[in-house]
Parts: C-alpha cells; sequence; structure tokens
C-alpha cells in the first residue's frame, strides 16, 4: 500500500470516531418527566418561567447560581438550578430552555436559552405592510 493511502485510511477513521464520540454526547429535548426517569442524562427540557414562585439569586454569596421554578410542556413544575448568574431580563422571558441533567428532586442546568418577547408590535407590522403595499401601487 502506498504512503498515500494509508494516510487516508487513518483520516477516514479518526472521522468516524469524531463523528460517533459527537453523537453519543449530544443530548435530546424531553419532557421533566423523561429527565427525572434517566437521572444523569442531559436533556434540553423547554417551558416557561412560573412567575409565582421565588427566582433567587444572591451574587454576594453565590454570583453562579440562579434558582427559579420552570413548568414544562406538560404542566410539570420543577425547581431548577442554573450554574450561571441571572439573565438580564429574565423574568420578561417567553419561554426558556434548560440543558442539564435531573437530581434527585431538582434539575441542575448548565446551559440556559431563552425566548423574549418580540420588540415589535403587530401595530407596527401591520404600518409596514400597508406602507408597502402603497409603494408598489
Amino acid at each position: 500500500m502506498k504512503k498515500t493511502h494509508i494516510i487516508a485510511i487513518i483520516g477516514m477513521a479518526v472521522a468516524v470516531a469524531f463523528i460517533i464520540s459527537s453523537v453519543s454526547k449530544s443530548s435530546s429535548y424531553a419532557e421533566f418527566d423523561t429527565a427525572f426517569k434517566n437521572e444523569g442524562k442531559e436533556y434540553h427540557v423547554v417551558g416557561t418561567l412560573d412567575k409565582t414562585a421565588d427566582i433567587i439569586y444572591n451574587p454576594t454569596e453565590n454570583p453562579n447560581l440562579t434558582q427559579f421554578t420552570m413548568i414544562d410542556g406538560e404542566g410539570n413544575k420543577r425547581r431548577v438550578f442554573l450554574n450561571k448568574s441571572k439573565p438580564q431580563d429574565f423574568e420578561r422571558s417567553e419561554s426558556v430552555v434548560v440543558i442539564g441533567k435531573a437530581s434527585g428532586e431538582d434539575f441542575h442546568a448548565s446551559e440556559m436559552l431563552m425566548k423574549c418577547p418580540s420588540k415589535y408590535k403587530e401595530e407596527g407590522k401591520f404600518q409596514i405592510e400597508k406602507t408597502a403595499s402603497k409603494r408598489n401601487s
């Protein structure tokens, strides 16, 4: 065999190993019930902030811990411990995706994604469309 063939085979083996390892580490979307049935496995849980419960963030005690209650798509409420500081405008978020693992009765998240309310109002959208249609006429 030529050296180029051997190098190509080794390169393909490394690429296949990389793909397999990245797929096995990936997490999937689930509700709290599934996450708590499979403790220790990482999941993305989509839900909303329970605005009736307290949000606990004390930067003087621990600046990298935010505690809140979240309601998933099935209506299950769970306490979430986010290992990050409290995001700006967190209370105004429309929906939240927490990425982490279930542990005991709580969900421990390492990352969080938020969908914030749109800064554009429907009236503004209508005015833009109305103006654009007048220009096309």
